[in-house]
């Protein structure tokens, strides 16, 4: 009979090899399997010169092999002699071909593997588990039995594929070893997890290379680079967002790739397509779990989800009984993470089951103080039963996550934030329950929000203040998710990122339609309901087509259009937060206009069977959409019926609609326009808005773009999604009650904003010195008079004291927009100040209508 091992462990990774040296440590007999000819294939894979890192830094080591930060190759030495050292019975070329009990039946013990074929069917096959020792049958025939059995595999020999047309040319690849024998090249990384991130820094470490080297991340661009990195180390995305800024190369945020060509790359940006050189693709969009051979083990997951990862015991125990899962394949990536893992498996079937995780103190101070004096062990399963996102979680991961998060208990009537307060995190309500105050004049006015939900998705999705007052209705506790945890909850859990879109999508569905509808009422629809991502210039609806579906606008903006006379009609405009499609779901037959994204967007597509179900039982809302379908057929019933007798009319106004698309208005909350036929050119607008904001003009009439009378001078839109927040240091930029976006004192004058601004509305200068009052000017002849002082009357009259630090900042410039002129009576300076009513501010949605069609031809 073969020898039977106490453990045997399958891969020499960090956590097997940990695992494999604990062993070895202990006198336990065992063997470590490892597919390949050396140790830790995935570490000897990373790219030659990789420093390493010892995340997290204030989580404790425990294994009885050295690591520290340091290069990939010292790393590797290290653990190569203490494996010698320890005498590890190390079996190379071994690979794990499958696992299976060799003891009895286990009773009731049977496993449903469900399989998913290309075309959605499923199919089911069941497995009877056995009780161990366990026969591990490697591709070479030969078999190893062994009582208990670690897995630590990981998942990096399943990488996520790329999906696009052309995603299997031969020059997309998903590893890159040696950065420096690569030159010459145009040479796309596709991910910004931390591989990527330092394949693409190795391609541009030395100039020589003359590598150009651009970075695909679909996040959006953000202050913070935890947020728009979201899965990669903060040191890593800091150094790349660094390389961005010098030139090294090139960040695409808020990009995907569409195809891939030979020599090209067609990329999908906020504006649109765009075409650049490639030589070469180097994708690092993750991996999966090998969940095949996995559940052919016994071993169960999560959940159904390709990116779920298997169930486990707080002892990394699996449904398999004596096989132990550790490491990534347990969803913990982290290095440190994994060689405590690797330690505490041996420990437990050693016997010693009251070990404690390496990350017992931290999580101890996580949940100290709280009410009902439970253990972290405890916490974590009452989060794991009570909280919607986080239901289908490991423990493991539970652990990893609430790491980053923070606990808050609140007394019943304590206020958790108010509206407009600064925050983007996210809240679960883990016990008790709040009320949102929908009316600030009436506390009694109030939506409840129960246990296991969530609030403050507002600020999560997009970054702008609190939307509302949220009260503790009794005593509440509450995990406090930081945005950076809850994106990349979201990117690595697949179940948590659909309940936070099924939550944000009800309550946008609720608050829009209202009519006195309940969660009950929608819950079909909301089940069924698909948030998708729309490109600029894309058609959603497509006029003469069928179809029922109706699609509300979740982020950017959309253009609605109907052929006229062989040309496309600007109808209207459509923000985020309108709907459309009601009117093929109400009357019949075909769609009666185009609609298009005028931005990047996101939109919520409804099923419009499910919706009419709906309106079939609320009156209200279907009279509601009735006046909102008879709006939409007067505007198509005024276009035709003045199609042959103001043809020119209406072509203009098409084309000045497509020109102020096109000069930002798609994605502007707020926008200054001058009528040409209006205008003096006396300057009283610019004039006035230097002498609202410490003598400097935020706005330049002449500057900017015209089509007929209409001129868009160089001023703020105040952006849905403000380019210049994406990057500013010390956080100054902010958006304010009303909309508007503004920039505090705390500007350092770095100039970020300015460059990311693709409308070039902001100014770099310093403030000048404070001049005589207007009464002087005109009594006296005193100071330079109204608008911005020169430039030689400024340097004359600046107060220097010859103190370097003051005399400095008095020189220091800094960002310079409009703010709305908030605060200061009677609105814009601009407006008030235009004596022939030229000068207006608009919102997008107010202004791109029908009605001025009908102005205009009257």
């Amino acid at each position: 009979m073969s020898e039977i091992y106490k453990v045997a462990i399958i891969g020499s990774g960090p956590a097997g090899m940990s695992a494999a040296s604990h062993a070895a440590k202990l006198g336990l007999n065992h063997v470590l399997l490892e597919k390949t000819d050396h140790l830790s294939d995935t570490i000897y894979k990373y790219q030659k010169g990789k420093h390493v890192m010892a995340t997290p830094n204030q989580l404790i080591l425990r294994s009885d092999q050295e690591f520290d930060a340091g290069k990939r190759e010292d790393i590797l030495g290290k653990w190569n002699d203490r494996t010698k050292e320890l005498n590890v019975n190390v079996k190379f070329n071994a690979e794990v071909k499958s696992i299976k009990g060799t003891g009895d039946a286990i009773p009731g013990s049977i496993q449903k593997i469900v399989s998913r074929a290309r075309d959605g069917s499923t199919t089911t096959t069941e497995l009877q588990r056995h009780a161990p020792p366990y026969e591990l049958t490697l591709t070479n025939g030969e078999k190893v039995i062994a009582e208990n059995v670690i897995l630590a595999i990981g998942t990096q020999g399943n990488p996520n594929l790329m999906r696009c047309p052309g995603g299997d040319l031969p020059h997309v690849t998903y590893q890159l070893d040696d950065p420096y024998v690569v030159v010459d090249q145009h040479i796309t990384v596709v991910g910004t997890g931390d591989a990527g991130i330092e394949n693409a820094r190795g391609l541009v470490e030395d100039e020589v290379q003359g590598n150009v080297v651009t970075v695909l991340n679909r996040a959006q661009k953000s202050t913070n680079v935890r947020e728009s990195f979201a899965t990669a180390k903060e040191p890593n995305a800091k150094a790349l967002v660094d390389d961005d800024a010098a030139g090294r190369l090139t960040i695409m945020y808020e990009t995907e790739t569409k195809e891939v060509e030979p020599g090209w790359i067609t990329l999908t940006t906020r504006d649109g397509e765009e075409r650049i050189r490639c030589d070469r693709i180097i994708a690092r969009i993750g991996s999966a779990p090998p969940r095949g051979f996995v559940e052919g083990c016994g071993i169960e997951f999560a959940s159904q989800d390709r990116l779920a990862f298997p169930t486990l015991s707080p002892v990394f125990e699996s449904t398999a009984p004596g096989i132990f899962v550790i490491g990534a394949l347990a969803g913990y990536p982290l290095i440190k993470h994994c060689m405590n893992q690797g330690y505490d498996a041996v420990e437990f079937i050693n016997g010693n089951t009251s070990l404690k995780p390496a990350d017992q103190p931290l999580l101890d101070a996580k949940f100290a103080g709280l009410p009902g004096n439970r253990s972290v062990e405890d916490w974590l399963e009452f989060l794991k039963s009570n909280v919607t996102i986080l239901n289908s979680m490991t423990t493991l991961q539970l652990r990893e996550f609430m790491l980053d998060s923070d606990m808050r208990s609140y007394r019943k009537g304590q206020t958790i934030f108010e509206k407009n307060d600064p925050g983007s995190s996210l809240f679960a309500i883990a016990d008790g329950m709040v009320h949102v105050r929908i009316d600030p004049t009436d506390t009694s006015k109030v939506v409840p929000i129960e246990k296991g939900s969530i609030f403050g998705e507002v600020g999560l999705i997009s970054g702008r203040r609190r939307g509302a007052t949220i009260v503790a209705a009794e005593d509440t506790v509450c995990v406090e998710i930081s945005r950076n945890a809850a994106l990349k909850l979201q990117s690595q859990v697949p179940t948590a990122k659909k309940a936070i879109e099924r939550i944000s999508t009800e309550r946008q569905l609720l608050q829009m339609f209202g009519a006195g509808l309940t969660p009950n009422d929608i819950r079909e629809v909301v089940d069924d309901a698909k948030i998708m991502q729309i490109k600029a210039g894309d058609t959603i609806l497509r006029e003469g087509d069928e179809g029922k579906e109706i699609f509300v606008i979740r982020v950017g903006s959309m253009i609605v259009e109907k052929m006229v006379g062989g040309k496309p009609v600007f109808l209207s405009y459509l923000p985020a937060g309108s709907y459309v499609g009601e009117m093929a779901l109400i009357a019949g037959g075909q769609r009666t206009a185009s609609v298009r994204a005028a931005v990047k967007s996101e939109v919520i597509k409804i099923d419009g069977e499910k919706f009419e179900a709906v309106l079939a039982g609320k009156p209200a809302l279907l009279e509601r959409a009735r006046k909102d379908m008879e709006l939409r057929r007067q505007t198509n019933a005024l276009i035709e019926s003045k199609k042959d007798s103001i043809s020119s009319v209406v072509d203009l106004y098409s084309e000045q609609a497509a020109f102020l698309v096109a000069q930002g208005l798609g994605e502007a909350t707020d926008v200054l326009l001058i009528d040409e036929t209006l205008c003096v050119g006396c300057d009283n607008c610019e004039k006035a808005c230097a002498d609202s904001h410490e003598g400097l003009s935020r706005l330049d009439r002449e500057a900017g773009k015209t089509f007929a009378n209409l001129h868009v001078p160089t001023s703020c839109r105040h952006c849905e999604h403000p380019h210049c927040m994406a990057d500013c240091p010390p956080n100054a930029i902010h958006r304010g009650p009303d909309g508007e976006v503004f920039i505090n004192d705390t500007c350092i004058g770095c100039g970020n904003c300015q460059r990311n601004c693709p409308y070039g509305v902001i100014r770099m200068d310093k403030v000048p010195p404070k001049k005589p009052s207007l009464l002087n000017w005109l009594l006296f002849g005193s100071g330079p008079g109204p608008g911005e002082p020169p430039y030689k009357w400024s340097k004359k009259n600046m107060k220097y004291t010859g103190d370097p630090a003051i005399d400095e900042s008095l020189d220091r410039k800094k960002a310079i927009k409009c703010d709305m002129c908030a605060g200061i009576d009677g609105g814009p300076a601009c407006v008030r100040a235009c004596p022939t009513g030229a000068a207006i501010r608009i919102a997008p949605d107010e202004f791109l209508t029908v009605a001025r069609l009908e102005q205009e031809s009257a």
